[in-house]
């Protein structure tokens, strides 16, 4: 099977396209529709296994490098808001220079951090460079697909983005299996290594296989202050949020950090109004379902990535669980957004998007106050049973995302809405680390002290107070070398049961970020382009 790509030159009132005698063709193996699949499936591959397989990972970081809890948010952190930042401008540069070109580029980079972090020593140097796999992986993501859409004729396009789609929900699931095999006979560094061989191959696929294809009206200018002013605004809102615990709500250094952000956005808004090739277009946000369907997509994040931080804390530090059977108590989760997606599709076919989006996130609301009345001593059932309502809410949010955003964007901006849905996944996922982090960062250092002194455990300075909080934040027991087994004893229940009651609380935040989402979701409605632009949602 082979495919060809004509470059459209006419104006507005032509209808004859230009010749396409100087346009790659593909020939045998190169620019071979499947197995282009297969190679941009590979390298994306990588990316999506990162979503989930490093949250396993961060108990092992953390102990490892005596990292404080803040500092294991930007593990997550650094990542996602270095890919949600970047995605919109990558996916510019894909289209000026190439597609192929930032593919290949972005699984080199991307496999290069990775290993950087397996030879890190510092907590510091693994927030780095997980930055830097942020920005690799923002430029393979939006290559990647419109590799396919320019590889793939029309009527089968939507047939490859849903095997990519498989690809990507697969590697998702696994991600927790896999990290938990790793992390328990290897090391947490082997989480980060295992990308090298992936991407090595990727990149030998990409060389041998992959077909260059360019727009003739690509973008020749670049928002540079668009970017800078986005960026900065993320970082000093991101920024403030985690430190607010250590310097208070009421600090001065807080709320500088939360106006400079909103003056951030502010003049970012302004500028993408002047700029004659904007970052953003803010016309896009006149469709109100669009809008309502980039706020979906912010809130479902904030209350899908934000709790499933916890968890995994939770399981490995309170239930005392090694990786790999932390690894198999996520499955539930991972596993029904896979099965619950085909049905989602089907439903939403039906339906339209505005049900199946509601429901969805009602259920999320409920699995989300569910997980808020788990306790220490709660067993694999139960907790499976809210993980897999959590997966199966959250599917018809994933499938559903096509037809909310890019459907109800202009034809010729649709991969600008792509690429802006999961911008808005990826800002919504470092908002809710952040958020939810913050809650429970305040709840546990509000009733540390208290649980402590009614346990009739013996008082601690303020520096030990502040000490054992920090532990108390991912469910460690600060329990000192010598001291008594019934003491110890003691300490560790307090531990774990003032971290239940901060991870009950951010789930409980969490659940009401899910119910007004529900409300956002009935604004949502079926775009006239939904079909043109279905492959974009699995960006």
């Amino acid at each position: 099977m082979t495919s060809q790509t004509t470059i459209d030159t006419t104006g507005p009132g032509d209808k004859a396209p230009a010749a396409p005698s100087d346009v790659p063709q593909a020939s045998g193996l190169r620019g071979h529709p499947w197995f282009t699949l297969i190679t941009v499936a590979v390298g994306v591959m990588m990316v999506a296994l990162d979503g989930t397989i490093v949250a396993i990972a961060n108990p092992a970081i953390q102990k490892d490098l005596k990292a404080s809890f803040a500092d294991v948010q930007w593990i997550t952190n650094g990542y996602f808001l270095a890919l949600a930042v970047s995605l919109i401008t990558a996916g510019k540069l894909g289209d000026r220079f190439g597609h192929r070109q930032t593919f290949l580029i972005g699984v080199t980079g991307f496999a290069a951090a990775s290993g950087a972090i397996g030879l890190s020593n510092s907590i510091a140097a693994v927030v780095t460079f997980r930055v830097f796999q942020g920005l690799f992986g923002a430029l393979l993501m939006p290559a990647a697909l419109g590799l396919l859409r320019a590889t793939f004729p029309a009527e089968k396009l939507n047939m490859a983005i849903g095997i990519w789609g498989m690809v990507i929900g697969a590697s998702t699931a696994g991600g927790p299996i896999l990290g938990g095999v790793l992390v328990e006979h290897v090391n947490w560094q082997s989480v980060f290594f295992i990308n090298v061989p992936v991407g090595a191959i990727a990149l030998i696929l990409g060389l041998l296989i992959l077909l260059d294809h360019r727009a003739e009206n690509a973008p020749r200018s670049f928002d540079l202050l668009g970017i800078a002013l986005l960026s900065g605004a993320m970082f000093c809102l991101v920024w403030a949020l985690i430190k607010a615990p250590a310097w208070g709500w009421g600090d001065g250094k807080t709320w500088t950090f939360i106006a400079v952000s909103i003056v951030g956005f502010v003049l970012f808004s302004f500028w993408e109004t002047k700029v004659k090739e904007p970052l953003i277009p803010l016309n896009l946000f006149r469709s109100v379902p669009l809008s309502a369907g980039v706020v979906l997509m912010v809130l479902m994040a904030i209350a899908f990535m934000g709790g499933l931080f916890f968890v995994t804390f939770y399981l490995q530090n309170v239930h005392g669980m090694k990786p790999i059977d932390a690894g198999l108590h996520l499955l539930p989760l991972t596993g029904m957004m896979i099965v619950g997606s085909p049905l989602a599709g089907a439903l939403i076919t039906k339906l339209g998007p505005r049900i199946p989006l509601a429901g969805g996130m009602a259920a999320t609301a409920i699995a989300m106050y569910g997980m808020s009345t788990l306790e220490t001593d709660t067993g694999s059932a139960v907790m499976s049973l809210w993980f897999a309502l959590l997966g199966l809410g959250l599917a018809p949010v994933m499938v559903g995302a096509t037809e909310v955003i890019v459907g109800n964007a202009p034809m010729e901006l649709s991969g600008v809405a792509g690429g802006l849905q999961q911008a808005a996944m990826q800002i919504g996922g470092s908002l809710g680390t952040a958020v939810l982090g913050a809650v429970m960062a305040s709840k546990v250092d509000s009733d540390l002290a208290g649980n402590w002194k009614d346990a009739g455990l013996p008082p601690l300075t303020p520096t030990q107070l502040g000490q054992a909080s920090e532990a108390v934040q991912v469910g460690v027991a600060p329990v000192a070398k010598g001291t008594p087994e019934a003491i110890a004893a003691k300490i560790a229940d307090v531990a774990h049961d003032t971290f239940i009651s901060g991870m009950s609380l951010a789930s409980l935040v969490a659940c009401g970020v899910a119910v007004v989402a529900v409300f956002v979701a009935l604004l949502t409605k079926r775009g006239e382009n939904a079909e043109a632009g279905a492959g974009a949602a699995h960006i």
